[in-house]
């Protein structure tokens, strides 16, 4: 074959290997509610799995801290995205993500916000906060530890700023934890937060008391980006919502620290709504 015919056959394979598309990664992106190393653990079995019952590699990816996690959110880096429910609906609003499952924990698929004090401190009421620091779990996206328990303050009539300081801990368990070690008059957390194994194997948690919890509302979520394929997430969501069903299934939730997954819509994050806009005054 001479070299004009072999240039015309190589440039033939070029075409024809152009016309096929590439196969993307399924992005999964983890909201590091934990240590990288434990949320990795975690929900490796669940994105293997995945990999397997679609057919695509998912690739997990967990960022190294909250604010590298929403960047992420907001440049639309996830395909499928675990967060909490201020995250999902505000960048549902925002960037089109869509539910598709939430979480069940300890047996229930909703939580509420918690305020946590020593059962020494003296502090019986909320009113007693006034003059105090109260630690509150993440940051100001922390649905459960920080908008929620802002809702209860506010309804007792007490400001941020004025009444009571506010700051912030690194994660619901270190609020707690600092609380406990009298670091901070009161811990603001999710209302499983006394249960937590890695709380109770820090702390008395006898010595710890709920002063007050919200109303409860839906868990922690999943949603897909907004022009992901519909016939995709079905697949995952019937594949998570599934999972109870068999023992390599709950061997997955249990690594996942989930009792089960429920599918959810947009519909029932309701309260998560109503609580952030009289919280913060954020309508989504």
């Amino acid at each position: 074959m001479n070299a004009r015919k072999l240039m015309g056959l190589a440039s033939t394979l070029i075409i024809l290997l152009g016309s096929v598309p590439a196969i993307a990664d399924i992005t999964m992106g983890i909201f590091p509610r934990r240590p990288i190393a434990v949320t990795h653990k975690a929900f490796k079995p669940l994105a293997d799995q995945l990999s397997k019952v679609l057919g695509e590699k998912v690739v997990l990816v967990i960022p190294k801290d909250f604010k590298t996690f929403w960047k992420s959110v907001k440049e639309k880096k996830f395909d499928l995205v675990h967060y909490n429910q201020y995250h999902y609906i505000k960048s549902h609003k925002e960037q089109g993500y869509k539910v598709i499952v939430v979480n069940e924990e300890k047996g229930s698929r909703t939580i509420a916000g918690q305020l946590t004090v020593r059962k020494d401190s003296g502090i019986k009421s909320i009113q007693d906060l006034k003059g105090k620091t109260i630690l509150f779990g993440g940051g100001p996206k922390a649905m459960g530890s920080y908008i929620a328990p802002t809702a209860i303050l506010k309804k007792a009539g007490l400001v941020a700023g004025k009444d009571y300081k506010v700051k912030f801990a690194k994660n619901p368990p270190s609020a707690v934890i600092a609380a406990f070690n009298k670091a901070s008059d009161a811990a603001g957390s999710g209302n499983i937060i006394l249960k937590v194994k890695g709380v109770k194997s820090k702390i008395d948690t006898s010595q710890m008391v709920a002063l007050a919890v919200s109303e409860p509302f839906i868990h922690l979520t999943w949603a897909v980006k907004g022009d992901f394929p519909t016939d995709k997430a079905k697949k995952i969501q019937e594949f998570m919502t599934s999972l109870h069903k068999t023992p390599e299934g709950k061997a997955i939730l249990k690594s996942a620290k989930v009792t089960n997954f429920h599918a959810a819509t947009d519909a029932d994050f309701g309260k998560v709504r109503e609580i952030t806009k009289y919280a913060v005054g954020e309508e989504y």
